[in-house]
């Protein structure tokens, strides 16, 4: 049993694209970071940077609960767990290390700026606006590039690359991106769209946030 700590952010909606594709049990326990709830003490001890998702494997293999925070590390943790969603042969294997990271490193920070910049910051700052809207359509090419003679990010399979690659595309809108310029990663993003686990992922979502009428 997993008990997963979360919000409806791309971060959070990674990990339970995870375990809904892979059938593991959990528990969803909703942290609303709109109410300062990942400040509280005992998310702190299982989360110490106050950031979701993180969670708590009940049974992992040396017995004892094992607490995990940053999305990365958990798509890993659980990949390597359940022997899914991460390709067994080492090139397959650092193909799909490498678009983690780079969602890690690249597209989730400059995507968040984005948000930050055209969404919610007090006030309008151009200058901010245009650097980070120029980063993240840099970004889409990319993707769109290597998307442009495999069916999925690491290759033929659906991996974690794709599953932490995805929540962020999802606000493309918000970040000023238009995927009719990206078709590549429009056919990837309509195919991702439609998994049954994705579904079920963002159904519970909705679930746990409801959209505001």
């Amino acid at each position: 049993m997993i008990d997963l700590y979360y919000w409806t952010t791309p971060n959070g909606h990674k990990i339970t694209l995870f375990l809904e594709e892979a059938g593991l049990p959990y528990t969803l326990h909703g942290v609303n970071i709109s109410k300062d709830e990942q400040f509280k003490p005992e998310f702190l001890k299982i989360s110490p940077n106050n950031k979701i998702p993180a969670i708590v494997d009940q049974d992992p293999v040396d017995g004892a609960p094992l607490a995990l925070f940053e999305s990365g590390a958990i798509l890993l943790y659980l990949a390597e767990k359940t022997g899914q969603f991460i390709p067994q042969d080492l090139r397959g294997r650092q193909e799909a290390l490498q678009w983690l990271f780079w969602q890690m490193g690249g597209l989730g920070p400059m995507a968040g700026q984005n948000h930050h910049f055209n969404k919610f910051a007090p006030e309008k700052i151009p200058y901010a606006i245009k650097r980070y809207v120029d980063e993240t359509a840099r970004l889409y090419g990319v993707l769109d590039k290597r998307l442009s003679d495999r069916t999925f990010v690491a290759g033929e399979d659906y991996s974690i690359a794709d599953m932490a690659i995805y929540p962020w595309i999802v606000s493309h809108e918000w970040q000023g991106q238009d995927l009719n310029d990206f078709p590549h990663v429009q056919r990837w993003f309509q195919a991702i769209k439609q998994r049954p686990g994705t579904v079920r992922a963002y159904a519970q979502a909705a679930r746990i946030n409801p959209p505001k009428p």
